[in-house]
């Protein structure tokens, strides 16, 4: 359960440097692109475009608008992936610090967090991301997978359906309530 979680919250990750777009004047949770983009994710039907809507929005997450951040953001993504945690908390400290208002910043830094086991940074960090942008479904779906490794299965659920509001073809998000309500059931027996 908790490496399903793990792949998801990676996988997330990753996704925003997988297109490369031309550069916008806000390309973060500010983006006058995200918008439509959300809504396509909310209504297609078609699971090649709502993936293909997903990088995206993933894309312009990942793009502070200033090369020296979003070099630190993938110097401390690779740190991250090759499990030097302590570079990976330096680069996105660094970031954060930098620029505060970036949500994505925030979002690696929180997954960072989960990765080592600090739970309750990771969920500080969340809060964060959602502030800035409370559409971000790889940080709710982060919050379900959190409030999962610890126990808080209806908050993991509320979080998982709130994933699917925004993204109804998200398949973690899926699967992972599954595993959710049945163990809801299990435990109401």
């Amino acid at each position: 359960m908790k490496r399903f979680g793990l792949v998801c919250s990676i996988a997330g990750i990753c996704c925003a440097g997988l297109l490369q777009a031309g550069s916008a004047a806000l390309a973060d949770q500010r983006d006058p692109r995200l918008p439509a983009l959300f809504e396509r994710l909310h209504d297609t039907a078609n699971p090649n475009i709502a993936r293909l809507t997903e990088f995206m929005i993933w894309q312009i997450w990942g793009e502070s608008g200033k090369p020296e951040l979003d070099r630190l953001m993938a110097e401390g993504e690779a740190a991250m992936g090759d499990e030097d945690y302590q570079t990976a908390l330096e680069k996105f400290d660094a970031v954060i610090k930098a620029r505060p208002d970036f949500a994505e910043g925030w979002n690696r830094r929180a997954t960072l967090y989960y990765l080592t086991g600090d739970y309750a940074a990771s969920l500080a960090d969340i809060d964060h991301v959602l502030e800035l942008e409370p559409r971000h479904f790889g940080a709710i779906s982060g919050l379900g997978v959190v409030n999962m490794a610890l126990s808080h299965e209806a908050a993991a659920r509320d979080a998982f359906e709130r994933v699917l509001s925004l993204y109804p073809l998200n398949v973690p998000a899926q699967e992972n309530l599954k595993l959710i309500k049945k163990r809801l059931d299990d435990s109401a027996i």
